[in-house]
């Protein structure tokens, strides 16, 4: 809420919800949609066949974003288990009631691409219905996203483990609403915003097939690169790198702001005022959740007492660390015995076969290959989350109307 020193900005209005524009309104969940009947089927009862779809709020948390679009299969109800739900319509909103983190509270999809199909909404979902077309299609699926609304969700919400939002409380909660030609403009815009960060998706998906097929041939010596000839050999890890040991520290040793680096098993390295290696080494995690992650450092460091710590090697060691990138997961889901924490023991590493070309300047030449596609991808990458910063942004300026891109004066 305004103190009473602020002021507000010509064009605006203050709100329970916050400060909007003058020609917004304000509407209630409850106000603006009618709540229909849904399903309680759980994972397990899904079927492929059947000619009723069913969408489960799991897949709102982990698929989709915004939109559900139909053209896309779903997982079927068999017919003897159909009852009296209301069918999905275009335009419809799926509301996940059901979340183990606070992001995902009250998640939703706006439905498109119904066509002649058969949908019901499920276990754990709201499924809505826009009483009297209080919003365009298109926008509907960005309303959860607007801080103002979302705070309230999260507000509203309960439970220790899994999180929610009562449908009473639900219907109580406020949505700014725009007028219906800024509610297109706005769609429009993000929905552009969202194609253009989608076939970037798509794009780095292809780059990374693409090296994955590259790395099958160049590692396995399938393909040769130009100007390269001779017999492969496999040996063991310990048979070229001269060196394998494990730092000797606790997690907790590390100290913020130290000199040199610090690796455990998690993907980032810390700090620590002390080095206890000066090396070109690999690194390899030796338990935890990221177990055979590998990283490379050539200076001081230092290391945890289950993080291995590989140096000396007679191969070219970007090489080797492509080969146990590709190789090492297998090996180490191979040793662990069902139900066991997967981890590396000495043996998993030196005992470890690994194919070489028999010249070191064929090893350079496929681990520069490999970099280079590598550096493209994480180019990729770092553009994409550019724009996915970008969007989110320019989403909150739109959606609480900071920005105005239909009916400025």
């Amino acid at each position: 809420m305004l103190t009473v020193t602020q002021k507000i900005k010509t064009g605006y209005k203050q709100t329970e919800l916050g400060v909007i524009p003058e020609d917004w309104d304000v509407i209630t969940y409850g106000k603006a949609f009618d709540f229909l009947r849904t399903a309680q089927y759980s994972r397990e009862q899904l079927s492929d066949n059947g000619k009723t779809s069913y969408v489960h709020y799991g897949d709102i948390h982990t698929k989709w974003n915004y939109f559900l679009d139909l053209k896309n299969d779903l997982p079927k109800i068999k017919e003897n288990q159909i009852k009296d739900y209301d069918l999905i319509k275009d335009g419809d909103l799926i509301m996940a009631d059901a979340s183990e983190d606070y992001e995902g509270i009250c998640k939703s999809v706006e439905v498109k691409n119904t066509k002649e199909k058969k949908v019901i909404s499920g276990l754990h979902t709201f499924l809505l219905r826009d009483k009297d077309n209080n919003f365009v299609d298109g926008f509907r699926g960005y309303i959860h996203t607007n801080k103002l609304v979302k705070s309230s969700m999260d507000r509203y919400a309960t439970g220790l483990k899994v999180y929610g939002v009562s449908k009473t409380n639900l219907k109580l909660i406020q949505i700014p609403k725009p007028p219906k030609p800024e509610q297109t403009a706005i769609a429009t815009v993000l929905s552009d915003a969202d194609a253009l960060i989608k076939k970037l998706e798509e794009l780095i998906e292809k780059k990374k097939n693409i090296k994955q097929g590259t790395m099958q041939e160049l590692l396995t010596g399938k393909k040769r690169l130009p100007g390269f000839s001779g017999k492969w050999e496999v040996k063991k890890l310990s048979d070229i790198c001269g060196k394998i040991t494990t730092g000797r520290l606790n997690a907790n040793a590390m100290v913020d702001g130290g000199e040199y680096r610090f690796y455990t098993c998690a993907k980032d390295y810390y700090q620590i005022d002390r080095y206890a290696f000066n090396a070109e080494a690999l690194l390899v995690s030796g338990n935890g959740a990221n177990v055979g992650y590998i990283h490379y450092y050539k200076g001081k460091f230092n290391a945890y007492q289950r993080t291995y710590v590989l140096s000396d090697f007679s191969a070219d060691i970007q090489y080797i660390k492509l080969f146990m990138d590709r190789n090492l997961q297998e090996r180490i889901r191979v040793e662990v015995n069902a139900g066991n924490t997967p981890y590396i023991t000495m043996g998993t590493l030196t005992e470890m076969q690994i194919m070489i070309p028999p010249t070191k300047d064929e090893q350079v030449a496929i681990a520069n290959v490999l970099s280079e596609m590598d550096a493209e991808i994480e180019k990729l990458e770092s553009q994409l989350v550019k724009y996915q910063n970008i969007k989110q942004g320019m989403m909150q300026q739109l959606l609480t109307g900071k920005i105005r891109i239909y009916g400025n004066k």
